[in-house]
Parts: C-alpha cells; sequence; structure tokens
C-alpha cells in the first residue's frame, strides 16, 4: 500500500511546474470512487497502470471510460483530451466479444435441451447430453457394446478373485 501511495505522489512531485488535474475515478463495481491529483502531462497507460496497482488488476484487462467514451489511446495525456474539472472517469472491465457465451446443447440429434454438466458428458463418444439423454442407452451411444464388454469382463474378474475353493479329502 505504501509503494502504491509514494508512486503517485512521485508523478505529482516530478511534475510541479506543470498544471495539475484533479479526476475522481469510480472502481469496477461502481461502489467507491478514489479521488487523485495529477499532472497534465499523464498519460492514460499511465494512470491506468496506476490504477491496476491500487485494485490489484492486470493493467490489460482495464479500460478507462469517460462520459460513455473508451479513453482507448495509451499515448494520448489528460490535457489533450480537454477533460472539464473534477471528471469522474470510470474503470471497467476488457469486453468478451459481446455476446455472451454459447449454452452447450445436447448432442442427440434434434434434441434442443442444454446439456448437463458433468453427468451429461459421455466418455465413450465424447458427446454432452441433457438429463434425457445422458445414459448410454438413452442416446444410443457407439460405446455401448465396448462399455458392457468392459463391465462383463470387471465384474468376471472380481467373482473369479471371490471364488471359495473347497478342499478335498480334509
Amino acid at each position: 500500500m505504501m509503494r502504491r501511495t509514494s508512486s503517485i505522489s512521485s508523478i505529482s512531485s516530478q511534475a510541479s511546474d506543470d498544471e495539475t488535474m484533479q479526476i475522481f475515478v469510480k472502481n469496477v463495481s461502481g461502489t467507491s470512487t478514489i479521488p487523485l491529483t495529477l499532472p497534465s502531462s499523464t498519460s492514460i497507460s499511465t494512470l491506468s497502470t496506476l490504477l491496476a496497482l491500487r485494485h490489484n488488476l492486470p493493467a490489460t484487462d482495464l479500460r478507462l471510460v469517460h462520459a460513455g467514451k473508451h479513453l482507448s489511446a495509451p499515448a494520448e495525456t489528460l490535457s489533450s483530451l480537454a477533460l472539464p474539472p473534477n471528471t469522474v472517469l470510470h474503470m471497467a472491465l476488457p469486453l468478451r466479444g459481446g455476446m455472451p457465451p454459447k449454452k452447450i446443447r445436447c448432442s442427440f440429434k434434434e434434441c434442443k435441451d442444454a446439456a448437463q454438466r458433468i453427468v451429461g458428458d459421455c466418455g465413450f463418444c465424447s458427446g454432452h447430453f441433457c438429463g434425457k439423454h445422458r445414459l448410454l442407452e438413452d442416446h444410443k451411444c457407439e460405446g455401448l457394446e465396448d462399455c458392457k464388454k468392459e463391465s462383463h469382463e470387471r465384474n468376471a474378474t472380481k467373482l473369479n478373485s471371490e471364488r471359495t475353493v473347497a478342499i478335498k479329502g480334509v
């Protein structure tokens, strides 16, 4: 904590002849606001690096937003943005590509239900199935015969190991 504060104050002391700006940065969740006094020559990349250090986030994952516009040019300075006094910037996490991830659907022919996680994954055909088709018999698994043979061999081995032998003539 001491190092982060000293890095912000060192930037302020380096540019004592520069004009300073007061900005407020709202965190990712929007619950708290961080007041900062920085030289107007501070670049966007430097500001995002300082904020990333303060919040323990990677600087590459952090975006700054002002008035609904992303501040994406890293070499751009606070003075070149012509921000009004007491400006509020918002931190945001990176975009995920715009669309939420697709739900995994059942692999059974024309079934459109969502596949069940873990229990819906078939180890023999590598398909993902819903609750109705998760059993080998229900989705007509091509590995069903192999599964039956494997199960039969496992049971036969277990029965043979447990077999009792009668000793004759005692």
